[in-house]
Protein backbone atom coordinates (compact mmCIF):
# COMPACT_ATOMS: atom_id res chain seq x y z
CA UNK A 1 0.00 0.00 0.00
CA UNK A 2 1.57 2.91 -1.01
CA UNK A 3 0.09 5.63 0.80
CA UNK A 4 0.73 3.68 3.93
CA UNK A 5 4.41 3.36 3.18
CA UNK A 6 4.77 7.01 2.52
CA UNK A 7 3.03 7.77 5.77
CA UNK A 8 5.27 5.58 7.76
CA UNK A 9 8.40 7.24 5.84
CA UNK A 10 7.04 10.89 6.82
CA UNK A 11 6.27 9.70 10.26
CA UNK A 12 9.72 8.41 10.99
CA UNK A 13 11.19 11.42 8.99
CA UNK A 14 9.37 13.60 11.38
CA UNK A 15 9.75 11.89 14.64
CA UNK A 16 13.99 12.11 14.08
CA UNK A 17 13.42 15.75 13.43
CA UNK A 18 11.18 16.76 16.00
CA UNK A 19 13.95 14.96 18.58
CA UNK A 20 16.61 17.21 16.42
CA UNK A 21 14.68 20.04 16.91
CA UNK A 22 13.93 20.31 19.86
CA UNK A 23 17.42 20.25 21.01
CA UNK A 24 18.06 22.67 18.43
CA UNK A 25 15.15 24.95 20.03
CA UNK A 26 17.24 24.48 23.32
CA UNK A 27 20.95 25.32 21.68
CA UNK A 28 19.40 28.40 20.03
CA UNK A 29 17.40 29.85 22.99
CA UNK A 30 14.62 29.96 20.32
CA UNK A 31 11.11 30.04 21.20
CA UNK A 32 9.61 29.52 18.06
CA UNK A 33 12.14 26.30 17.27
CA UNK A 34 11.00 24.92 19.91
CA UNK A 35 6.98 25.73 19.49
CA UNK A 36 7.75 24.41 16.08
CA UNK A 37 8.91 21.18 17.01
CA UNK A 38 6.38 20.88 19.69
CA UNK A 39 4.22 21.17 17.04
CA UNK A 40 6.38 18.59 14.73
CA UNK A 41 6.15 16.00 18.00
CA UNK A 42 2.32 16.38 17.63
CA UNK A 43 2.54 15.72 13.90
CA UNK A 44 4.77 12.77 14.20
CA UNK A 45 2.59 10.91 16.72
CA UNK A 46 -0.21 11.92 15.22
CA UNK A 47 1.38 10.61 11.66
CA UNK A 48 2.01 7.07 14.08
CA UNK A 49 -1.51 7.22 15.12
CA UNK A 50 -2.83 7.91 11.42
CA UNK A 51 -0.73 4.46 10.06
CA UNK A 52 -1.62 2.11 12.39
CA UNK A 53 -5.43 3.87 12.57
CA UNK A 54 -5.54 3.79 8.80
CA UNK A 55 -4.46 0.54 8.23
CA UNK A 56 -7.26 -0.72 10.35
CA UNK A 57 -9.65 1.41 8.71
CA UNK A 58 -8.78 -1.00 5.29
CA UNK A 59 -9.91 -3.92 6.92
CA UNK A 60 -13.51 -5.44 5.78
CA UNK A 61 -16.78 -5.17 7.38
CA UNK A 62 -17.20 -8.41 10.07
CA UNK A 63 -20.05 -8.99 12.50
CA UNK A 64 -18.13 -6.52 15.29
CA UNK A 65 -18.14 -4.09 12.61
CA UNK A 66 -21.01 -4.08 10.36
CA UNK A 67 -20.25 -1.16 8.24
CA UNK A 68 -16.33 -1.77 7.97
CA UNK A 69 -13.51 -0.21 9.68
CA UNK A 70 -13.95 2.93 8.24
CA UNK A 71 -14.41 5.64 10.69
CA UNK A 72 -11.14 4.12 12.50
CA UNK A 73 -9.57 6.45 9.92
CA UNK A 74 -11.81 9.32 10.94
CA UNK A 75 -11.03 8.62 14.92
CA UNK A 76 -7.28 9.27 13.73
CA UNK A 77 -7.70 12.91 12.66
CA UNK A 78 -10.11 13.55 15.75
CA UNK A 79 -7.08 12.45 18.01
CA UNK A 80 -4.27 14.16 15.54
CA UNK A 81 -6.17 17.32 16.23
CA UNK A 82 -6.91 17.18 19.71
CA UNK A 83 -2.67 17.08 20.19
CA UNK A 84 -2.50 19.83 18.16
CA UNK A 85 -4.91 22.06 19.98
CA UNK A 86 -3.20 21.41 23.23
CA UNK A 87 0.02 21.86 21.54
CA UNK A 88 -0.60 25.21 20.04
CA UNK A 89 -2.14 26.80 23.23
CA UNK A 90 1.04 25.69 25.07
CA UNK A 91 3.41 27.20 22.51
CA UNK A 92 1.26 30.36 22.60
CA UNK A 93 1.79 30.22 26.10
CA UNK A 94 4.83 30.38 26.40
CA UNK A 95 5.87 32.97 23.18
CA UNK A 96 3.39 35.43 25.51
CA UNK A 97 5.86 34.84 28.31
CA UNK A 98 8.70 35.73 26.00
CA UNK A 99 7.30 38.88 24.74
CA UNK A 100 6.77 40.36 28.56
CA UNK A 101 10.34 39.46 29.29
CA UNK A 102 12.64 39.04 25.97
CA UNK A 103 15.65 36.60 25.96
CA UNK A 104 18.79 36.46 24.00
CA UNK A 105 18.33 34.21 21.16
CA UNK A 106 21.09 32.46 18.53
CA UNK A 107 20.02 33.25 15.19
CA UNK A 108 22.97 31.72 13.54
CA UNK A 109 21.64 28.16 14.68
CA UNK A 110 18.42 29.51 14.32
CA UNK A 111 18.99 30.09 10.31
CA UNK A 112 20.67 26.56 9.52
CA UNK A 113 18.17 24.64 11.68
CA UNK A 114 15.08 26.42 9.50
CA UNK A 115 17.01 25.68 6.43
CA UNK A 116 17.04 22.00 7.24
CA UNK A 117 13.34 22.23 8.38
CA UNK A 118 12.67 23.44 5.36
CA UNK A 119 14.21 20.75 2.99
CA UNK A 120 13.02 18.23 5.46
CA UNK A 121 9.32 18.77 5.79
CA UNK A 122 9.37 19.66 2.26
CA UNK A 123 9.92 15.98 1.26
CA UNK A 124 7.74 15.03 3.84
CA UNK A 125 4.74 17.07 2.45
CA UNK A 126 5.45 15.93 -1.20
CA UNK A 127 5.28 11.95 0.19
CA UNK A 128 2.28 12.62 1.51
CA UNK A 129 -0.08 14.31 -0.82
CA UNK A 130 -1.95 12.04 -2.04
CA UNK A 131 -4.06 10.71 0.64
CA UNK A 132 -7.85 11.43 0.57
CA UNK A 133 -9.03 10.21 3.75
CA UNK A 134 -9.82 12.62 6.44
CA UNK A 135 -7.07 10.80 7.98
CA UNK A 136 -4.31 11.11 5.60
CA UNK A 137 -5.78 15.20 4.30
CA UNK A 138 -4.86 16.29 8.05
CA UNK A 139 -1.58 14.65 7.75
CA UNK A 140 -0.65 16.34 5.00
CA UNK A 141 -2.19 19.34 6.14
CA UNK A 142 0.58 19.12 9.41
CA UNK A 143 3.13 18.89 6.24
CA UNK A 144 2.55 22.24 4.79
CA UNK A 145 2.06 23.65 8.05
CA UNK A 146 5.32 22.45 8.95
CA UNK A 147 7.06 23.92 5.71
CA UNK A 148 5.23 27.42 5.95
CA UNK A 149 6.30 27.29 9.97
CA UNK A 150 9.91 26.89 8.58
CA UNK A 151 9.71 29.72 6.04
CA UNK A 152 8.59 31.77 9.08
CA UNK A 153 11.18 31.37 11.40
CA UNK A 154 13.95 31.58 8.41
CA UNK A 155 12.67 35.06 7.54
CA UNK A 156 12.65 35.21 11.02
CA UNK A 157 15.87 34.64 12.02
CA UNK A 158 17.24 36.35 8.90
CA UNK A 159 15.81 39.80 10.03
CA UNK A 160 16.80 39.39 13.68
CA UNK A 161 20.46 38.55 13.14
CA UNK A 162 20.59 41.86 11.26
CA UNK A 163 18.39 43.79 13.64
CA UNK A 164 18.26 42.31 16.93
CA UNK A 165 14.80 42.74 17.16
CA UNK A 166 14.26 39.79 19.80
CA UNK A 167 10.66 40.38 20.13
CA UNK A 168 10.20 38.58 16.31
CA UNK A 169 11.05 35.30 17.99
CA UNK A 170 7.66 34.92 20.13
CA UNK A 171 5.48 37.01 17.64
CA UNK A 172 6.26 33.84 15.02
CA UNK A 173 6.07 31.62 17.15
CA UNK A 174 2.07 33.09 17.92
CA UNK A 175 1.93 33.72 14.47
CA UNK A 176 2.53 29.62 13.24
CA UNK A 177 0.00 28.62 16.69
CA UNK A 178 -2.92 30.70 16.12
CA UNK A 179 -2.61 29.20 11.53
CA UNK A 180 -2.19 25.67 13.31
CA UNK A 181 -5.51 26.54 15.74
CA UNK A 182 -7.45 27.77 12.98
CA UNK A 183 -7.04 25.39 10.74
CA UNK A 184 -7.53 22.57 13.29
CA UNK A 185 -10.73 23.55 14.51
CA UNK A 186 -11.87 23.57 10.97
CA UNK A 187 -11.23 19.78 10.67
CA UNK A 188 -12.59 19.20 14.03
CA UNK A 189 -16.14 20.26 13.08
CA UNK A 190 -16.02 18.12 10.27
CA UNK A 191 -15.09 15.03 12.40
CA UNK A 192 -17.92 16.29 14.80
CA UNK A 193 -20.05 16.53 12.00
CA UNK A 194 -19.57 12.91 11.42
CA UNK A 195 -19.65 11.34 14.57
CA UNK A 196 -23.05 13.12 15.02
CA UNK A 197 -24.91 11.82 11.81
CA UNK A 198 -25.30 15.18 10.35
CA UNK A 199 -26.50 14.65 6.75
CA UNK A 200 -23.37 14.76 4.61
CA UNK A 201 -22.89 18.43 3.42
CA UNK A 202 -22.90 17.37 -0.29
CA UNK A 203 -26.58 16.30 0.27
CA UNK A 204 -29.74 18.07 0.31
CA UNK A 205 -32.67 15.53 1.54
CA UNK A 206 -35.38 18.08 0.03
CA UNK A 207 -33.67 17.89 -3.23
CA UNK A 208 -33.19 14.42 -2.90
CA UNK A 209 -36.61 13.48 -2.17
CA UNK A 210 -37.92 15.89 -4.91
CA UNK A 211 -35.72 13.81 -7.68
CA UNK A 212 -36.70 10.54 -6.58
CA UNK A 213 -40.48 11.03 -6.36
CA UNK A 214 -40.57 12.04 -10.17
CA UNK A 215 -39.46 8.04 -10.79
CA UNK A 216 -42.47 6.70 -11.96
CA UNK A 217 -44.42 4.64 -10.02
CA UNK A 218 -43.13 6.25 -6.65
CA UNK A 219 -46.44 7.55 -5.05
CA UNK A 220 -44.47 8.81 -1.95
CA UNK A 221 -41.27 8.28 0.09
CA UNK A 222 -40.63 8.67 3.83
CA UNK A 223 -38.16 7.69 6.31
CA UNK A 224 -35.11 9.07 4.64
CA UNK A 225 -31.52 9.16 6.36
CA UNK A 226 -28.55 9.72 4.89
CA UNK A 227 -25.54 9.58 6.55
CA UNK A 228 -21.97 9.20 6.19
CA UNK A 229 -19.01 7.10 7.34
CA UNK A 230 -16.11 8.71 6.59
CA UNK A 231 -17.10 11.87 4.82
CA UNK A 232 -16.26 9.79 1.34
CA UNK A 233 -18.96 7.12 1.92
CA UNK A 234 -22.50 7.41 1.75
CA UNK A 235 -25.42 5.29 3.02
CA UNK A 236 -29.29 5.70 2.71
CA UNK A 237 -32.29 3.93 3.77
CA UNK A 238 -35.87 5.02 3.17
CA UNK A 239 -39.29 3.62 2.95
CA UNK A 240 -40.86 3.61 -0.69
CA UNK A 241 -44.95 3.93 -1.30
CA UNK A 242 -45.75 1.92 -4.52
CA UNK A 243 -48.21 0.18 -6.07
CA UNK A 244 -46.00 -1.10 -8.65
CA UNK A 245 -45.45 -4.93 -9.64
CA UNK A 246 -42.10 -4.30 -11.06
CA UNK A 247 -40.42 -3.67 -7.56
CA UNK A 248 -37.10 -4.81 -8.89
CA UNK A 249 -36.70 -2.35 -12.24
CA UNK A 250 -37.89 0.62 -9.94
CA UNK A 251 -35.31 -0.12 -7.04
CA UNK A 252 -32.54 -0.01 -9.74
CA UNK A 253 -34.47 3.58 -11.41
CA UNK A 254 -33.74 4.32 -7.55
CA UNK A 255 -30.37 3.56 -6.87
CA UNK A 256 -29.01 5.35 -10.07
CA UNK A 257 -30.24 8.42 -8.62
CA UNK A 258 -28.73 7.63 -5.52
CA UNK A 259 -25.35 7.24 -6.99
CA UNK A 260 -25.68 10.50 -8.99
CA UNK A 261 -26.01 12.30 -5.85
CA UNK A 262 -22.93 10.78 -4.57
CA UNK A 263 -25.08 7.96 -1.96
CA UNK A 264 -23.83 4.63 -3.22
CA UNK A 265 -25.13 2.42 -0.70
CA UNK A 266 -29.03 2.11 0.08
CA UNK A 267 -31.24 -0.31 1.42
CA UNK A 268 -34.99 0.32 0.16
CA UNK A 269 -37.97 -0.73 1.73
CA UNK A 270 -41.41 -1.16 -0.72
CA UNK A 271 -44.40 -0.71 0.75
CA UNK A 272 -48.15 -0.64 -0.85
CA UNK A 273 -50.52 2.32 0.11
CA UNK A 274 -52.38 1.07 2.99
CA UNK A 275 -49.04 1.42 5.21
CA UNK A 276 -50.75 2.76 8.11
CA UNK A 277 -47.59 4.23 10.19
CA UNK A 278 -47.99 2.34 13.73
CA UNK A 279 -48.46 -1.36 11.76
CA UNK A 280 -46.86 -2.13 8.35
CA UNK A 281 -48.23 -5.23 6.21
CA UNK A 282 -45.14 -7.48 5.84
CA UNK A 283 -43.62 -6.20 2.34
CA UNK A 284 -40.92 -6.52 -0.13
CA UNK A 285 -37.52 -6.07 1.30
CA UNK A 286 -34.56 -5.36 -0.28
CA UNK A 287 -32.99 -8.76 0.10
CA UNK A 288 -36.40 -10.19 -1.84
CA UNK A 289 -36.49 -13.60 -0.06
CA UNK A 290 -35.47 -12.82 3.22
CA UNK A 291 -38.90 -12.54 4.49
CA UNK A 292 -38.77 -11.76 8.63
CA UNK A 293 -41.38 -10.21 10.58
CA UNK A 294 -42.02 -6.24 11.02
CA UNK A 295 -41.88 -4.47 13.77
CA UNK A 296 -44.00 -1.44 14.89
CA UNK A 297 -42.75 1.58 13.86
Amino acid sequence: MKTERNILFAFLLNLGFSIFEFIGGIFTNSVAILSDSIHDMGDALSIGISFFLEKKSKKKPDNNYTYGYIRYSVLGGLITTVILLVGSILVIYKAIGRIINPVEVNYQGMIILAIVGVVLNFIAAYLTKEGDSINQKSVNLHMLEDVLGWVVVLIGAIIMKFTDIRIIDPLMSIAVSIFILINTLKNLKQILDLFLEKTPSNIDIEHLKEHLKQIEGIDDIHHIHVWSIDGYNNYATMHIVTKSDNIKELKGKIREELEEHGICHSILETENEHCGEAECTPNLHIEEGHHHHHHHH
